[in-house]
């Protein structure tokens, strides 16, 4: 099964990542095992326009443009499901046990999404209901895919 994360704005050298970087690293060392394919990034540039809901409406169409047919589309919004680690890992091991082609996870840009994109998603995933930068949540996103693979795989990593 290919992962796929497709966000809005790019990272810019520094901490977040570095941090991004190496657990993509990790989730993509544990997650071959476990027949994923590998976990690819694109990364859309912002929308220039000056109005809100044209930059939220140009953007959904560039992220349309790139998400594979038939994938399962599961889109970071944090009006979305909260969902604990084990949980999180439940999801992938459901869809990859039904053979899924792709999963592919939306990060917004700082407009958020127009909600007729948002209702195109299987799942609404959610960290918590504070409001995070795109940069944090991709890597928090990176980590629990790694987390998710350890658990799927058995690795002691996560304890709770």
């Amino acid at each position: 099964m290919r992962l796929l994360i497709a966000a809005i704005g790019h990272l810019k050298q520094g901490p977040e990542r570095e941090l991004a970087a190496s657990y993509l690293k990790r989730a993509e060392a544990t997650g071959r095992s476990l027949g994923l394919r590998g976990i690819e990034i694109v990364e859309i540039r912002e929308s220039r326009a000056q109005d809100a809901e044209r930059r939220r409406v140009e953007e959904s169409i560039a992220l349309a443009n790139i998400i594979p047919d038939g994938a399962i589309l599961v889109v970071l919004d944090q009006h979305g499901e909260s969902l604990d680690s084990a949980a999180f890992a439940g999801l992938l091991h459901a869809w990859r046990a039904e053979d899924r082609a792709a999963v592919c996870f939306v990060i917004g840009g700082a407009d958020g999404l127009p909600r007729s994109f948002i209702e195109r998603a299987k799942v609404r995933l959610a960290f918590g209901k504070a409001t995070w930068p795109h940069q944090l949540v991709r890597a928090m996103l990176l980590e629990q895919l790694y987390r998710a693979c350890t658990i799927l795989a058995g690795h002691p990593y996560h304890r709770a």
